[in-house]
């Protein structure tokens, strides 16, 4: 389940000056060369971040961001200013920051962050503390200091968590990437990243999002959807609170799935409807687990034997965090089973050949109806017809 970025004229700016008294345009100008001083201060700043040189990080200012973050290999970390208010010897500046773990992403990675300087008693400029921009999701360094495990197959970095917890992500992950692979027969990473914060606030932290939306999720990916080689890596982002009910099983499935959403991200887009890309990491995550469709789709099963079958497909809204958990359950089984069904009676090789002409498209509008009968030689009508029957053969 699977983050992104004003000019004032110079005719109003100078209006303004000229019709009204200075606090009525807002907080004073500053001088260019406060900006490029705050910039200059910014760009030491990353440069010594990523060469972990803890003297030259201190003399630009607090250092509790390195201190977080010392377990961490940066590739890269640099600040924009886009913004600056000046109030005698102290500042805010509004900035982005571009960041990129290495090894893992080939474009960095972007964050809002809002940063407080203050002048040091020589008169440089240092920074008293960076947080979240408004609006901006906290990343994870935000909410503690950063350990790492480093797996075969990828990385987990963690906040709050044992170094037993971590170890056991890894061992998920260099099952999961495998797995995969062996599933999707597209060119991808065969890398993860996996973020573990705290708990479920954290989680909802790193999504910008309330917790609400994500009770009872143990995972979620974020990316960029049509993802490139040219792109930070996907995050994927653990809820512990939920793992943490879930059997070896079903912490297995959970993780293969999420890396699913990886490895098929280049293919998935505004035309993939959610029952496929949800389906298909679904099928992924069970293909050789021995999970029978009853016991896979408890909610589904429960409602096809209470006479309550389907009348289509699961639409996209019905994929939402915020509702009906049952809902929300029976949407995921149906295109799961959608998926199982694609592989059983087409091919393997065909689900995935479904997948990637889906993809093709740029937008939803005749995107399934084309690869059903490019690739499976049907039509929406005649899919969901045997959908129907499957759900009843495979639950009823």
């Amino acid at each position: 389940m699977a983050g992104r970025r004003r000019a004032l004229s110079a005719g109003v700016a100078l209006l303004c000056v000229l019709l009204v008294s200075p606090a009525g345009c807002g907080a004073p100008a500053v001088r260019d060369d406060t900006r490029t001083e705050v910039q200059q201060l910014l760009d030491r700043r990353g440069r010594a971040l990523v060469a972990h040189d803890a003297k030259a990080y201190r003399a630009t200012g607090g250092a509790v961001t390195y201190d977080r973050l010392r377990a961490v290999s940066l590739a890269g970390w640099t600040y924009e200013v886009t913004g600056l208010r000046r109030s005698g010897d102290t500042a805010t500046a509004d900035a982005e920051l571009r960041y990129s773990l290495s090894g893992y992403d080939t474009a960095p990675a972007t964050a809002g962050r809002t940063l407080d300087l203050a002048r040091d008693a020589e008169g440089d400029w240092r920074v008293v503390s960076d947080r979240p921009a408004r609006r901006s999701a906290q990343q994870l360094w935000d909410q503690g200091e950063v350990a790492v495990v480093r797996a075969r197959h990828g990385i987990v970095l963690g906040v709050g968590q044992s170094r037993e917890a971590l170890d056991g992500f890894a061992r998920l992950t260099d099952d999961a990437v495998p797995a995969v692979s062996d599933a999707w027969d597209g060119e991808w990473s065969r890398r993860v990243v996996v973020l573990v914060p705290r708990s479920l606030d954290g989680m909802a932290g790193l999504l910008g999002s309330p917790a609400s939306a994500y009770r009872g999720i143990a995972a979620v990916t974020t990316g960029e959807v049509g993802g490139s080689r040219r792109a930070p890596a996907d995050r994927v982002i653990v809820n512990p609170d939920a793992y943490g009910v879930l059997g070896p099983t079903g912490r297995q499935v959970v993780l293969t799935h999420e890396t699913t959403h990886v490895a098929t991200r280049a293919h998935t887009n505004a035309a993939t409807p959610l029952w496929l890309s949800e389906g298909y990491a679904d099928w992924v995550g069970y293909r050789g687990t021995g999970r029978t469709p009853a016991e896979a789709a408890p909610e589904l099963a429960r409602a096809v034997t209470e006479g309550r079958l389907p009348a289509a497909l699961p639409a996209d809204g019905d994929f939402g965090f915020d509702g009906d958990s049952a809902a929300l359950a029976r949407a995921y089984e149906g295109g799961w089973l959608a998926c199982r069904m694609i592989a059983e009676r087409w091919g393997e090789a065909r689900l995935g050949a479904f997948y990637r002409a889906v993809g093709e498209h740029r937008q939803r509008a005749g995107s399934v109806e084309d690869a059903l009968e490019r690739v499976l030689g049907t039509t929406p009508e005649e899919f969901t017809g045997q959908w129907r029957e499957y759900l009843r053969a495979q639950l009823g």
